[in-house]
């Protein structure tokens, strides 16, 4: 397997080569060349499968160059009870005839993001270690993505964190996870602004080639590959779990910020998996909703991005989304750069009138959206229809997928954290405090270290300099 960039400059690379950088030097993102095809033959050996098997048997179609035993070992160390609570990694639940939930969030901190991120952790130890190369991660977060990056990352002697989260705008518990954490390698900074301020952070500095390589700058935002192939598992986990043979369709519901968890959904489609539809679920940023109803992809001003009660997809620039256009225009690097030129220079690009757009549908796509009121009613009907506490995001997954629900149809909703991260809106609902884990007890009242900074380019690269030396 070779990888591109969705822009069309980039020689093609190998996984390891792609694995420790950001943006591609064209400013794209480094796609797989072609789409591994899943035989039904293969599907039908693959059930039963335990899901450290089932992820070698994925993930050993795009990481290519990595050796055989060496990827086992990095799989098999990943996905363990003891992290995951059960050797299912992602159990699924059943709710109703047609309606399940995918549980992704027994992980360290968590959250959904865990999944991927336990896994991104030992694979940078592996290539470091066996390259004897340090590497500095810069990313971004809007509330799930830091913590798990961070708590992956511990203990590793070959990595440095740079975290960019958005100052005031995560719940109390996402903030406690990350601030509370005072380890060497660990460096949290407070962006003023929105998550899309520090998202535009990391692309500064990665579009800087002379920078990124003097401070062999990496990361572990959803635009990693890695990430995004590591969670293309877990939709074939929940097809082989909720259905007895290859002829039956499920369809997906996916609470979307960033666009990096349901393209996952996206590749296992395109990869053979009987997928139905792929429900895209927002909150009140619903940039990515407002594209799939009407061609339209409009990026919103700092001042028009709602903070909200689903604080991780508060986003209005969805990073992943580009890969997508990338099959949707018939992986052609051209057509891809001008459209995001279009966004660069006018905020938006309309591809309603193409047939661009026309061609959305033999993807599967459909979207809605959410609000407070539709998660607070929604998290009340799911704790009293089948006494389980569901998280606000998970809550908006739910709402819309009630719109798309077909008879003959399974349809999963996945889950993206424990409502314990989100307890005042759950409080608000239900008039209790969510269980939280034991390890996480007092979390809020433990010492905070942070920066707070401005949103500029210049400043973390200087803050970067300061931290790792010339």
């Amino acid at each position: 397997m070779r990888y591109v960039s969705t822009r069309g400059g980039m020689a093609d690379r190998s996984f390891s080569e792609i694995l420790l950088a950001g943006l591609a030097d064209d400013g794209g993102l480094s796609i797989c060349d072609h789409y591994p095809f899943i035989s039904d033959h293969e599907l039908d050996c693959w059930r039963g499968l335990k899901y450290v098997d089932l992820a070698y048997e994925i993930i050993s179609r795009f990481a290519t160059d990595i050796p055989a035993e060496d990827l086992r070992k990095i799989i098999n160390s990943t996905y363990t009870a003891d992290k995951f609570g059960s050797t299912e990694i992602t159990p699924v639940t059943k709710l109703k005839h047609n309606l399940y939930i995918l549980e992704l969030s027994n992980g360290p901190t968590l959250a959904f993001k865990d999944i991927a991120m336990q896994f991104l952790g030992n694979l940078f130890e592996y290539i470091l270690t066996k390259n004897n190369q340090q590497l500095n991660i810069l990313g971004a977060t809007s509330g799930d993505t830091g913590p798990s990056a961070e708590y992956a990352m511990l203990g590793k002697s070959h990595v440095r964190v740079f975290m960019l989260s958005p100052y005031q705008r995560m719940s109390p518990f996402q903030e406690a996870q990350m601030y509370s954490l005072d380890e060497d390698n660990i460096y949290n900074v407070a962006v003023e602004g929105s998550f899309d301020r520090a998202q535009d952070m990391v692309k500064g500095v990665s579009h800087d080639a002379a920078f990124k390589a003097r401070y062999k700058i990496g990361t572990v935002n959803s635009i990693n590959w890695a990430r995004v192939m590591a969670q293309v598992v877990y939709y074939f986990k929940a097809y082989l779990a909720v259905t007895d043979d290859n002829r039956q369709k499920i369809s997906f519901t996916v609470p979307s910020g960033n666009f990096g968890n349901i393209y996952a959904g996206h590749i296992a489609r395109q990869m053979g998996l009987p997928i139905d539809k792929l429900v895209l679920a927002t909150n009140e940023n619903n940039v990515l909703d407002e594209f799939f109803r009407t061609g339209i992809y409009r990026v919103r001003d700092e001042d028009d991005v709602h903070i909200t009660s689903s604080p991780s997809m508060d986003i209005s620039k969805a990073s992943n989304f580009e890969r997508f256009i990338f099959d949707l225009v018939g992986r052609d690097p051209k057509i891809v750069s001008e459209l995001w030129k279009q966004v660069e220079t006018s905020g938006y690009f309309d591809i309603s009138k193409t047939k661009f757009y026309q061609d959305i549908a033999a993807y599967g796509f459909k979207s809605g959206s959410s609000t407070h009121n539709d998660r607070i009613q929604t998290i009340r009907e799911i704790k009293s229809e089948y006494g389980l506490v569901i998280d606000t995001h998970t809550a908006d997954g739910l709402k819309v997928a009630k719109a798309f629900i077909e008879d003959g149809v399974p349809m999963v909703c996945l889950e993206t954290a424990l409502p314990a991260k989100f307890e005042s809106t759950v409080v608000e609902a239900l008039g209790h405090k969510p269980d939280r884990p034991a390890s996480h007890d007092g979390i809020e009242d433990m010492p905070k270290k942070y920066e707070v900074m401005a949103p500029s380019v210049d400043a973390i690269k200087s803050y970067i300099e300061k931290h790792v030396g010339a």
